[in-house]
């Protein structure tokens, strides 16, 4: 089966949901002239790093967004990625990702796990505790959050169960692009999985943003790449490659989960 898979890189309006959820539905009805299977959407993309107004702009309990997003999924007849927003709950403030079927339904939700303490996140931000999976086209899929994809043993959380497609939703900042680049090659490789990582464009006013969302196979090729510029990417996919590689060389069958250290106090006091 193949997908084609469109990844909107946007530049996010600092602290202005109303701005960029039209920026999203006039980019949205742009794309779906081109008929693409599932469109992505960058993290925090209806707030951007606006950490410190988030008790005033956080979407209580995400209703607006699900609504917005199912609408739009709905009315183009497309699965979205929702990126992520900053959900208002009692609890807190969680960084947050929902997905939506061709049919406007909601049929995932993954809060970002690993707080990036460099942007100030553990200071306004809850941290997730479930995984990321979801089902869109009768595919097991993935969602994770930018700072995710530094920890591997996250990922491989996902992809044993039996993900073929890791979706990456970020604000990844330029100084470390590389790193951005060779993550996602590494984590695609390592996992025998499509990854499709999109990123934001442009600037706020603490960061400039690296752009680059990229669409990587599960040998680790890239598909495709955007430069910096806010633009959509798109690139199709075949799922039987992931089946392919998965049986030319098999990590999965081969791992040996039972010879894992899982947690520091399995280590030896002097190692």
């Amino acid at each position: 089966m193949t997908l084609k898979i469109s990844c909107l890189q946007l530049n996010i309006a600092f602290g202005d949901p109303a701005e960029n959820q039209q920026r999203v539905q006039t980019e949205v009805e742009k794309l779906s002239a081109q008929r693409p299977d599932i469109i992505v959407l960058p993290e925090l993309w209806t707030t951007g790093y606006d950490l410190t107004r988030l008790d005033e702009i956080a979407d209580e309990d995400g209703a607006h967004t699900k609504a917005f997003i199912s609408e739009l999924a709905r009315l183009h007849h497309i699965n979205i990625v929702a990126g992520s927003i900053a959900k208002k709950t009692k609890d807190g403030i969680t960084n947050t990702m929902y997905i939506a079927n061709r049919n406007g339904d909601i049929v995932g939700e993954y809060s970002k796990l690993h707080l990036f303490q460099l942007m100030d996140e553990h200071l306004y931000l809850q941290s997730g505790e479930a995984p990321g999976l979801f089902t869109l086209e009768n595919t097991l899929c993935a969602g994770v959050i930018c700072y995710d994809i530094r920890f591997p043993e996250w990922i491989r959380v996902h992809t044993v169960q039996g993900a073929e497609i890791l979706f990456v939703v970020a604000e990844w900042p330029l100084p470390r692009l590389h790193h951005w680049r060779t993550l996602l090659q590494a984590r695609a490789i390592e996992n025998q999985c499509y990854v499709i990582a999109c990123n934001r464009a442009g600037h706020d006013p603490n960061n400039t943003f690296a752009g680059h969302s990229l669409i990587v196979d599960p040998w680790g090729e890239i598909l495709a790449e955007a430069k910096e510029e806010p633009c959509p990417l798109t690139a199709e996919i075949d799922l039987q490659k992931v089946k392919q590689v998965r049986k030319q060389i098999p990590i999965f069958s081969d791992r040996r989960p039972e010879h894992y250290i899982t947690s520091e106090k399995n280590f030896p006091k002097k190692y």
